[in-house]
């Protein structure tokens, strides 16, 4: 069981000066890693000029993409630019990449969805054309981090992941691509447990993507009020969503305990939050540091 490890995941800068601000205050709050997500829409960074920006402006802190949605690209242009982001970030790198999951991302893109299969079949072929592309440039590869919650996903991050990412969503049954629903403690666990049967004896270290942290006096009050502002959880009841390991609500005590419970119990020793999550969270990262 490793040692806790803090990211933030940012999503975006209005200009050089907002953005190497923000890295910055990730550095001095003690965060481990900076990564950036792969998303479009207004506001949105680029997965590889982002983390090699933060690496400059920056002396501890890794960087990475949590993730990068692989059937966006064309493998050559896409192992071009990785190699091109080691060598900028002095090997700081953490290479996240996945799958995708929005269709509508892929429609705003002029992109075929395809079916979750050949999206999976499609990153493992990319996996093998980037080791070609190290290889030939006689680079080392970035640690790989992989993420997902499939079978598929999670079957190949078990066999080839440095690092894997456990997001615990899942699209919710009949509803449109893209609409998520969380997998509660016992869903965990059998994700957990498949991804364990896989592994052959690897042990990479494990992440999970925290989704919301809320801190409160009053947990159960926290609970209710995120199961009501988000209507599509009804699957969860109250005592379900405070045992969600992708939610902590609490005081920073009761947070550091949930996280150490969730180590324990899951493995999750690298824990990641959202942006505006930054500044909440902080005390907690204190808190774990080093522990």
């Amino acid at each position: 069981m490793g040692k806790f490890k803090f990211g933030v995941n940012l999503w975006g800068a209005e200009s050089r000066e907002n953005w190497v601000a923000k890295c910055r205050r990730v550095e001095a709050l003690g965060y481990d890693v900076i990564s950036v997500p792969d998303h479009l829409g207004p506001g949105r960074n680029s997965p590889f000029p982002a983390p090699t920006m933060a690496a400059a402006v920056t002396q501890r802190p890794r960087v990475g993409t949590l993730v990068s949605n692989v059937p966006f690209y064309n493998f050559a242009l896409f192992a071009r630019d990785v190699v091109t982001t080691v060598k900028m970030t002095g090997d700081r790198l953490d290479l996240g990449l996945g799958s995708g999951h929005m269709k509508s991302e892929f429609d705003d893109a002029g992109l075929p969805w395809i079916p979750a299969k050949e999206r999976i079949e499609y990153l493992t072929k990319g996996l093998d054309h980037l080791r070609e592309h190290f290889a030939a440039e006689g680079i080392t590869p970035p640690p790989l981090l992989l993420a997902g919650n499939s079978d598929g996903v999670l079957s190949l991050a078990a066999r080839e992941a440095d690092i894997a990412g456990f997001a615990g969503l899942r699209q919710a049954p009949g509803k449109p691509p893209g609409t998520f629903r969380l997998d509660d403690a016992e869903r965990m666990d059998e994700r957990i447990a498949f991804f364990r049967s896989h592994a052959n004896g690897r042990d990479p270290e494990l992440n999970v993507l925290v989704q919301r942290v809320v801190v409160t006096d009053d947990r159960r009050a926290a609970a209710e009020s995120w199961r009501e502002e988000l209507k599509d959880q009804d699957s969860l009841d109250v005592d379900a969503v405070l045992e969600t390991p992708q939610l902590l609500f609490g005081t920073t005590d009761e947070m550091v305990r949930q996280l150490q419970e969730r180590r324990e119990r899951y493995g999750f020793s690298y824990i990641t939050v959202f942006e505006p999550m930054l500044e909440t969270f902080a005390p907690v990262v204190k808190e774990l540091s080093g522990q």
